[in-house]
């Protein structure tokens, strides 16, 4: 495929600024179906209309699903489900990689109004322990890669657990399930509370404390309205059910008919350029670190981009540098960024238009408001740093059982405060400086990490670093980085203090807690950046190499 720079993406979003209440709104939501009625019952529709039409394909098992196939499994799963009693208000858990049957399991609790409680598989006993000690599911789906774990964490539930695969000897396999009879007259429930009701219980980030069950509710929010998708399009997603755009990525499918290509592996991105040519995929989302890994992989510099429509990424920042060398190899601008909050039941900005705004997250989308506040709480104009808050006008459940944390995150007039630093400009658009949190601080001098990250960042040998403080009895906030180099070459991480110093003048703003090159930054179980591990393993490292 040539490399063309010309192609303007033909997807625009309004931005309306409100001056007296320095405001900026997305417009009116568009509903593209009844407003009273459920996802699961979108999705339970969709699906008798398209029977023959593919799904799904599992490269890793090598599995294709009609949505008939896969419409007669989810209703299977969901008459098991009936079968032992789950109610509306009851949980299911789920840990899960994407195999071939999870989104069956997903679309079952939909059309039971039985919301999932989903947790990444990473994540350790005690932590499940923990997030399942709050919802308490009456049912477990999970790998049996992790069903000792799982079992163990939730010993004193007593939970009926299935294994999706791998099974361990004497396990209930999903395939048992998928052996029950579905008569003629199965219908989708309708929800007690109407599309307030929780449709999915996922788990924050991580990255600044220990996740907490963020609810999501069956608002058409999370259907994306604004994108032009169809039966046509061919979406690849590798984010599981845990994840903001694993449910959104399985929603929208469900509600488009749109063909999902799934792994049950790790992330390759050298696989996915060819799975890209081989699928005529249209429509991919990544993580940002998973963006850094695609535009650093030998693969993607001769890889077939041409049938891409969207190449959507977030979750966290990504260097500018990064973005340009993917946008490099697209023949039209469909380079997307999404900034959301799980909290938001779907994004709250997106960039349609990144030649023309380089490294903004967008404008807000249909039924998004946005304002910037100082440390006082008083809205800011155009182009004035300050928490970004956002406001969906859709209700919102909280973190599950934990009043408190939620009105941290919501205020009274319901807009979220993201806890994310960031301005508009005068044309609507929507710029992250870092997070508020992430603040450090040498000295009486405050800065942000993400601005030596950028830097590092312009190192040809660099695929992804990660800024933060060591702290120091004198200075306070000494910035340190733990980088990662692209695969074959050479960086010593002299190199990285070297480059900082040389690009920044001020002392503050320089490595004075020195670099170390690694093989991974470490990620929350939703993907992100985890600044605080990825410093303790930092410490622990240069500690053992001081001895």
């Amino acid at each position: 495929m040539g490399e063309l720079q010309a192609g303007k993406s033909p997807f625009k979003t309004e931005s309306n600024y409100d001056n007296n209440l320095k405001i900026w709104s997305g417009g009116e939501r568009r509903t593209l179906f009844s407003t009273d009625l459920s996802i699961g019952e979108i999705i339970f529709r969709q699906m008798e209309r398209h029977p023959k039409l593919i799904a799904q394909i599992s490269v890793t098992e090598e599995t294709v699903l009609t949505w008939e196939e896969l419409h007669m499994n989810a209703k299977r799963v969901a008459i098991y489900m009936r079968k032992l009693g789950l109610e509306q208000g009851d949980f299911v858990g789920i840990i899960g990689r994407l195999t071939t049957h999870l989104t069956a399991v997903a679309y079952a609790c939909f059309f039971n109004g039985t919301p999932y409680h989903a947790l990444h598989t990473e994540y350790d006993e005690s932590t499940i322990e923990r997030l399942f000690g709050i919802s308490r599911p009456r049912l477990i789906f999970c790998d049996g890669d992790d069903f000792e774990k799982v079992q163990a964490a939730t010993e004193d539930l007593q939970i009926q657990i299935i294994t999706m695969r791998n099974h361990p000897e004497g396990s209930l396999r999903i395939q048992d399930i998928l052996r029950i009879p579905v008569g003629q007259n199965f219908q989708p429930v309708r929800l007690k509370d109407g599309t307030d009701q929780t449709l999915a219980i996922l788990s924050s980030s991580g990255t600044s404390g220990n996740p907490k069950a963020v609810t999501i509710s069956n608002s058409q929010q999370i259907i994306a309205s604004f994108v032009p998708l169809s039966s046509s399009d061919i979406l690849y997603n590798p984010n599981t059910l845990d994840w903001a755009s694993g449910i959104t990525m399985t929603v929208n499918a469900g509600v488009f008919s749109t063909t999902s290509i799934i792994e049950d592996s790790g992330f390759n991105p050298g696989a996915l350029c060819s799975l890209i040519k081989k699928y005529k995929i249209s429509f991919v989302f990544l993580s940002s670190s998973q963006l850094a890994m695609l535009a650093n992989c030998p693969e993607f510099e001769s890889a077939d981009l041409s049938s891409l429509r969207f190449l959507t990424y977030g979750g966290s920042n990504c260097s500018l540098d990064v973005q340009k060398q993917v946008r490099r190899r697209l023949c039209r601008d469909c380079l997307n960024f999404s900034y959301t909050l799980t909290e938001l039941n779907g994004p709250g900005c997106m960039n349609f238009n990144f030649d023309e705004k380089p490294n903004s997250v967008g404008r807000p989308v249909r039924g998004i408001k946005v304002k910037i506040i100082d440390k006082q709480g008083v809205a800011q104009g155009p182009n004035n740093l300050g928490e970004i808050c956002i406001y969906n006008g859709q209700n919102w459940s909280g973190y599950y059982k934990n009043p408190g944390e939620t009105k941290k995150m919501q205020d009274s007039k319901n807009w979220f405060h993201t806890g994310d630093l960031g301005y508009m400009d005068e044309d609507g658009y929507l710029f992250i400086i870092d997070r508020l949190k992430d603040m450090l601080k040498y000295q009486t001098i405050m800065y942000y990490p993400s601005e030596i990250e950028n830097v590092i960042a312009e190192m040809p040998n660099v695929v992804e670093a990660c800024v933060f403080g060591i702290w120091d009895p004198v200075n306070g906030d000494e910035a340190a980085a733990s980088v990662v180099k692209k695969p074959g070459t050479q960086l010593e991480a002299q190199e990285v203090v070297d480059h900082v110093k040389k690009r920044i003048t001020t002392k503050f703003k320089q490595l004075n807690g020195g670099a170390l090159i690694v093989d991974r930054i470490v990620q929350s179980g939703n993907r992100k950046t985890n600044r605080a591990a990825t410093k303790a393993e930092f410490i622990k490292i240069m500690k053992k190499n001081t001895l």
